[in-house]
C-alpha cells in the first residue's frame, strides 16, 4: 500500500484513537491518534525524505477530526509541495447506513437493531440517531435504537429499552471501528454481530484514499490540506439556525462531501441512500 512513501491512520474517538484498529489495517500502515502523536509521525517520516499520506478514520460522525487533522499537517515542517497529503476521509455518513444495512442483513428480521458508538459531542450524537432513522427506513427491521459507549443511553440501558419495546431479541451492530460489549445479564437475547467493516475492506478502502489522494496531487496539485481544514464548517454550533432564519441548504444529508467514490456511490447531490445504494455498499464490503 505504501510504495511511494508512508501511510498514516489518523484516529478520534471512533476508533478509539487507534486501539480498535491495530493489527486490521495492514504492516505498512501506521495508526496515530491526533495531535502532537501525528505531528511527531509525520516530522519523522519527512527527515527521512519519505512522503506522507494521512487518512482520516472516520465514518461520517466525526467531521472534527479531518479538521483538526488538516490543523495538525499545515504546523508540520517541510509539509508543502506534496510532501504530505491528506486523504479524504475514510467514510461519510452515507457509506456508514450501507455498512450498516449490510450488518444488519446478519441480524433475524424479528430482531431489533441497537447502533452502538463511543460517544462523541452531541451534534455527533445526534447524526446518529439520523443514521438510524435512514437504516430503519430503507432496511427490514421495525425496531432500531441507538446507544453509545460512555454515553446516555449506554448499550445495557440501551438492551433494555428495546426489551420494553417489545423486542425478544437484540442485534447490537458497531456504527464505529469500535465493537460494544454485550451488557451484563440484557434481559432479551443479545448478540453482537462483530466489526462493522471486515478486515479485507478496511484495507481496500484505506487503499483507495491513498491512491485517490495521490493522484490529486498529481493530477490538480491539491494536497488536501485547504479543504480539509473546511470539513467541520457546518457541523456543530456553527450549523445552528435562531427561530426563523432560512437556510440556503438541505440538511437532510451529511455535510462532508468531498468523497466521489467509495462502497458506496457518489454523493456530491442531496441524496438519501436508496436500496440500490445500500446493495452496492454491500457488495463492497463483501
Amino acid at each position: 500500500m505504501n510504495g511511494h512513501g508512508a501511510v498514516i491512520a489518523v484516529c478520534g474517538h471512533e476508533a478509539d484513537g487507534g486501539r480498535a484498529l491495530r493489527g486490521r489495517l495492514g504492516p505498512g500502515v501506521s495508526i496515530v491518534a491526533n495531535g502532537r502523536a501525528l505531528f511527531r509521525r509525520v516530522a519523522a517520516h519527512l527527515r527521512a525524505g519519505e512522503p506522507v499520506v494521512v487518512v482520516p478514520m472516520t465514518l461520517g460522525r466525526e467531521p472534527g477530526l479531518v479538521a483538526d487533522t488538516a490543523r495538525t499537517l499545515r504546523a508540520v515542517p517541510g509539509a508543502g509541495d506534496g510532501a504530505v497529503l491528506l486523504a479524504e476521509p475514510f467514510g461519510t455518513a452515507q457509506h456508514l447506513v450501507a455498512w450498516l444495512r449490510a450488518a444488519a442483513g446478519r441480524a433475524p428480521a424479528d430482531s431489533a437493531l441497537l447502533l452502538t458508538a463511543p460517544s462523541g459531542d452531541p451534534f455527533e450524537d445526534a447524526e446518529l440517531y439520523r443514521v438510524a432513522a435512514l437504516v430503519r427506513r430503507y432496511g427490514r427491521h421495525g425496531l432500531v435504537e441507538v446507544a453509545f459507549d460512555g454515553g446516555d443511553p449506554d448499550p445495557a440501558e440501551g438492551v433494555r429499552r428495546c426489551a420494553r419495546l417489545g423486542a425478544e431479541r437484540v442485534t447490537l451492530l458497531p456504527a464505529a471501528f469500535t465493537e460494544t460489549e454485550l451488557p451484563g445479564t440484557p434481559p432479551v437475547a443479545a448478540r453482537n454481530v462483530g466489526p462493522l467493516v471486515p478486515d479485507p475492506a478496511l484495507r481496500r478502502v484505506l487503499d483507495e484514499r491513498v491512491t485517490d489522494a495521490r493522484r490529486r496531487w498529481a493530477e490538480h496539485g491539491d494536497d488536501g490540506i485547504a479543504t480539509g481544514l473546511t470539513a467541520a464548517d457546518h457541523h456543530g454550533h456553527a450549523h445552528t439556525h435562531p427561530p426563523g432564519e432560512g437556510h440556503d441548504h438541505d440538511h437532510g444529508h451529511a455535510h462532508v462531501h468531498t468523497h466521489q467514490h467509495g462502497p458506496a456511490t457518489a454523493h456530491r447531490h442531496h441524496h438519501h441512500p436508496s436500496a440500490a445504494d445500500a446493495d452496492r455498499g454491500i457488495r463492497s464490503i463483501a
